[in-house]
C-alpha cells in the first residue's frame, strides 16, 4: 500500500489514518493491537507533517511476518528529534518516543536530498488465509442485466459467472479449504499451459529469469482482462500490482478464486526458480482497492505465511 500526502493539508492525515486502520483490520490476526499500530502511524506521519514543510510518502509492506511502515518526508533538512521521552511539561516531542515503545523496530535516517526516512516494524501478525474468507453465504453472482446484449448474455460473462458460482457452491457445501484446494489444482494445471504458450511465443529454452517470469505473469493476466503490472523483479522476489480482477466484482463473493492467481504464479516460479512462496498481500476480493502479489523465489528468508510451492524436478525445455 502506498499513499501520497499533501504536507500543507492536515485533513489528509485524518483520512489516511482511517484508510490505514481499515487495511490493518482486514488483514491482522485476531487479538492484534491495531489501535497501537494506528497510534504509531499517527505519531510518525504527524511528526513528518509537523517538521517536513513539504509533501510526504507513506508505504506499508506486509510481505514479511510483520508489516513495515515507512514514512518519507520531502521537506528541507531538519535536526532529527530524540526518541527519549521529553519532560512532563513539554508540549511536543513524544511522538518518536511513543512509536519506539509500540514497535518491534524503529529506524530513522536523514535523506541526502533533505528530510528524513522513518521505518517502523509493527508488532502485528497477519491472519491465516482461511480466516480472511468472509462467511459462507450464497449470493447471486450471475451476470448483471446491463451485461446483456441484443441477443442475451455473451459467452464471457456467462463463463465468468459459471466459474464463480461453482467456486461458491464448493465453499458452501465443503468449506473454504475445499474450494481453495480445487481452485489451486485447476490453477496449477492452467498455469503450466500458459507457461508453455509463453515459452513458445518468446522462444525461451531452459529456466526463465525473474524478469521473464514477471512478463509471463502480466501477459497471461492481460489476456483475461486483468490489470496486472510489475512493481519489482529481482532474484529474490517478484512483486506485482493489479487494478482489475478478471472475475470482476463477483470475486468479492468467492475469494477462494484468488488461489487461481497464487497457484498459477507459484507453479511457474517453482518450475523456474525452485521452492517458492506466494503471498497475496492485498486482494480486491477482501476489500483492498487493488491486489498486491509477492512471489518469493528460492528458500532464503521465506515468509511464515503464504502459499508454498515446491521445486519441480523435471527440466524445463
Amino acid at each position: 500500500m502506498n499513499w501520497y500526502l499533501d504536507g500543507s493539508n492536515p485533513d489528509s492525515l485524518t483520512e489516511l489514518r482511517h484508510e490505514f486502520a481499515d487495511y490493518l483490520s482486514r488483514h491482522a490476526a485476531p487479538g492484534s493491537d491495531v489501535d497501537g499500530a494506528v497510534l504509531t502511524f499517527s505519531e510518525l506521519v504527524g511528526n513528518a507533517m509537523l517538521h517536513a514543510g513539504g509533501d510526504i510518502w507513506v508505504a506499508v509492506d506486509w510481505a514479511t511476518h510483520h508489516p513495515l511502515l515507512t514514512v518519507w518526508d520531502m521537506g528541507p533538512q531538519f535536526q532529527l528529534a530524540s526518541v527519549d521521552m521529553p519532560s512532563p511539561t513539554a508540549q511536543q516531542g513524544r511522538g518518536l518516543a511513543i512509536a519506539t515503545v509500540l514497535t518491534e523496530r524503529l529506524a530513522i535516517a536523514a535523506r541526502e536530498g533533505g528530510g528524513a526516512k522513518v521505518e517502523a516494524e509493527l508488532p502485528i501478525e497477519r491472519k491465516e488465509e482461511a480466516d480472511i474468507e468472509p462467511p459462507r453465504t450464497l449470493v447471486d453472482v450471475l451476470p448483471s442485466h446491463d451485461e446483456a446484449g441484443p441477443d442475451g448474455f455473451s459467452k464471457e460473462p456467462f463463463l465468468r459467472a459459471l466459474v464463480v458460482q461453482l467456486s461458491q457452491e464448493l465453499e458452501w457445501r465443503h468449506g473454504p479449504e475445499a474450494a481453495e484446494h480445487v481452485v489451486a489444482q485447476v490453477g496449477t494445471s492452467v498455469g503450466g499451459q500458459m507457461e508453455d504458450e509463453y515459452r513458445e511465443a518468446k522462444s525461451i529454452v531452459g529456466r526463465m529469469t525473474p524478469n521473464q517470469m514477471a512478463d509471463c505473469y502480466v501477459r497471461l493476466k492481460h489476456a483475461i482482462d486483468g490489470g496486472f503490472f510489475v512493481i519489482e523483479a529481482t532474484d529474490e522476489r517478484i512483486v506485482l500490482g493489479n487494478t482489475a480482477c478478471p472475475f470482476g466484482p463477483a470475486v468479492r463473493k468467492s475469494p477462494a478464486l484468488c488461489r487461481m492467481t497464487s497457484s498459477v504464479f507459484g507453479g511457474i516460479a517453482a518450475r523456474n526458480a525452485g521452492d517458492s512462496t506466494v503471498v497475496l498481500e492485498e486482494r480486491i476480493a477482501v476489500g483492498d482497492p487493488g491486489c498486491k502479489v509477492v512471489v518469493n523465489l528460492g528458500t532464503l528468508d521465506m515468509p511464515a505465511h503464504g502459499h508454498r510451492y515446491p521445486a519441480a524436478h523435471e527440466d524445463n525445455t
